[in-house]
């Protein structure tokens, strides 16, 4: 979206040279010799970077979520390979065929409907290693394959699995390695030339290069963002988005005035409180308001009462030079970081990040 297009206030601002830095850093970290999927599902983690093609045509190969997603991503006319790396719908064969996607494979009752298909599906086999989602199980392995072979126009291109515990438990992630290394020897005497191999997404790619294989799947710190807290010592990332809005509504009030819905917060004195036009419809969480601040001239205003649907309030009496039409930003990555905000709705990053609603214009830098 062109800045000059957007009138509303409220906007995620995105820095693709940092992304595209972080690509780098990440190319550099595992090897030259490791081909990145990059994982853009969930409208690129928020920052609708998979809407950017000249950004896409830089991959090979990119992964999502969903058939839909993928379908897309074709839409917009990315001619490469698409992964989707979880389980289809049997209801999405035919869109699976249309567009050429290619599809990880872990389900016997999708597998039983491909068999007849006259189309060719390219498929990357699923491994159940310990995530306890989706796969398939080490001790079925041998008959899922035979079950495969059975069918001429299923091409497997590859094998991937997902370590579930690869920021903080050792053993476990050895453990699913080990299972990991001998479904893939078992996969490799029955379908030669693999094309790709992997199981490390961010955790994994920071915390186990001995599970690299041939391709790795980067998925937070591709934005910027630490997986585990400490991940930014091991690789240098650049965030590559700020949510801002601005300062729409100004007016002082006496001590004892109730601001928002509940009258959650009454001042104590006598205040200059703010409004801005982001509220929870645009991902801006109700729970961040019980212990939460937003960055306003480079310092930190208190919010004050109920985030409301569409806007909030902020208590500025303290701001320099406060006016209308300030910048407020919601985490700008220095005075207010994601983490911060994650932590005080007690949840991740990856979350807050990736629920900022549509209707929140994206600007690209």
């Amino acid at each position: 979206m062109q800045e000059n297009e957007v009138t509303r206030p409220t906007i995620m601002e995105i820095d693709i040279k940092a992304f595209e830095e972080n690509v780098n850093q990440i190319q550099k970290y595992v090897g030259n010799n490791i081909t990145l999927i990059p994982i853009i599902k969930a409208n690129g983690y928020g920052t609708f970077i998979n809407t950017r093609i000249e950004v896409l045509n830089k991959f090979d190969i990119v992964a999502v979520a969903l058939v839909d997603e993928a379908v897309t991503l074709r839409k917009l006319g990315y001619s490469k390979e698409i992964l989707v790396i979880n389980q289809p719908y049997i209801d999405e064969i035919e869109k699976i065929s249309n567009y050429n996607i290619t599809i990880g494979l872990s389900s016997n009752e999708f597998l039983d409907k491909i068999i007849n298909t006259k189309n060719e599906i390219k498929v990357h086999l699923e491994l159940e290693t310990g995530m306890g989602r989706t796969g398939i199980d080490e001790n079925d392995l041998e008959e899922y394959i035979n079950k495969v072979k059975s069918c001429d126009k299923i091409v497997v291109q590859g094998v991937y699995s997902h370590m579930s515990s690869a920021d903080f438990d050792d053993d476990y992630t050895n453990k699913q390695i080990e299972i990991f290394e001998n479904g893939v020897n078992l996969i490799k005497k029955n379908f030669e030339n693999l094309k790709y191999i992997h199981i490390s997404a961010s955790n994994g790619i920071l915390n186990y290069k001995n599970a690299y294989y041939n391709a790795t799947r980067p998925g937070i710190i591709l934005y910027g963002y630490e997986p585990f807290e400490g991940a930014g010592l091991k690789i240098p990332l650049k965030p590559v988005c700020k949510l801002k809005s601005r300062i729409t509504f100004l007016k002082e009030v006496p001590e004892g005035t109730s601001i928002g819905y509940s009258r959650k917060y009454i001042t104590s004195k006598n205040s200059k409180i703010a409004t801005i036009p982001i509220g929870y419809a645009d991902g801006f969480r109700r729970e961040y308001a019980k212990e939460g601040y937003v960055s306003i001239n480079g310092q930190r205003a208190k919010i004050v009462g109920n985030i409301c649907m569409d806007s909030f309030m902020a208590d500025v009496t303290n701001i320099k030079d406060v006016k209308i039409g300030d910048d407020v930003y919601i985490w700008d990555n220095n005075i207010i970081t994601l983490d911060e905000i994650a932590e005080k709705c007690n949840t991740i990053n990856y979350e807050i990040m990736s629920t900022v609603s549509d209707r929140v214009p994206r600007i690209f830098k």
